[in-house]
């Protein structure tokens, strides 16, 4: 499997203090690769880093992060999208005053031709089908588990080659935890690659293939995901054992 990301020892600072200290990782192609961490840890911070959202104090002071080789330094964030790599954040920040299908139709807004954005809804509608029996509900009558759903097809919408995961289980109730666990396996058999950002550590590691685990901003373990499961201190600190 070739590299997709690598991010190589990145430091960031947030007013002038360091938040992310000298990171490095990777995503292959085909993989699901696990960060996982408390609150705090800086996993979001990281993810606003690969994605260009660096507006405000946030800066990168070190390192470099490349997507298929072509280094993002200095890409604002519609022209990382436009590589491939997309991210759902935490929240999921959708538009509650429009219906399922215009959320959706706004996430191909970079697709070179209504025709393209037609084919690509067409290939979401089919991975997420409720989404389709949805599609002239308004996005904020969702229910919290549903909106992720939606949120996830919003970021499909971009075709992008990774998808980034900021806490998709964040407020889920355990059934729906399980549907959006699901759709990340049915969306990596679907040949995107994903980065899945999670406090639920034993989710998550049970579903990637790798893993990283950050602590206050820095990378402190990584492995396969047997190897991090069995690991002592993700045992006391994450898994409760």
């Amino acid at each position: 499997m070739g590299a997709l990301l690598e991010v190589d020892r990145v430091q960031a600072e947030y007013r002038d203090i360091p938040v992310i200290w000298e990171v490095s990782l990777g995503v292959a192609e085909g993989e699901i690769v696990a960060l996982v961490g408390g609150n705090g840890a800086g996993k979001t911070t990281l993810l606003r880093v690969l994605s260009g959202l660096r507006e405000g104090f946030l800066r990168v002071t070190r390192g470099a992060v490349r997507f298929r080789g072509e280094d993002l330094g200095g890409l604002d964030p519609a022209r990382i999208v436009a590589r491939g790599l997309a991210q759902v954040p935490e929240g999921r920040h959708l538009f509650p005053g429009l219906t399922v299908r215009e959320n959706l139709r706004l996430g191909g807004y970079l697709l070179p031709s209504r025709a393209q954005a037609g084919e690509v809804l067409e290939q979401v509608l089919v991975l997420l089908p409720f989404l389709r029996e949805r599609s002239r509900q308004l996005a904020g009558t969702l229910s919290g588990g549903e909106q992720q759903l939606l949120a996830i097809g919003r970021a499909l919408m971009q075709r992008p080659a990774l998808l980034m995961l900021d806490e998709p289980s964040v407020g889920l109730a355990p059934r729906m935890v399980t549907v959006v666990f699901d759709l990340v396996a049915r969306i990596r058999a679907a040949g995107v690659s994903v980065l899945l950002v999670e406090q639920n550590v034993r989710r998550a590691l049970a579903l990637a293939d790798r893993g990283y685990v950050l602590e206050n901003g820095r990378i402190v373990l990584a492995g396969p995901r047997g190897e991090l499961i069995e690991h002592p201190r993700v045992k006391r600190a994450y898994l409760g054992l």
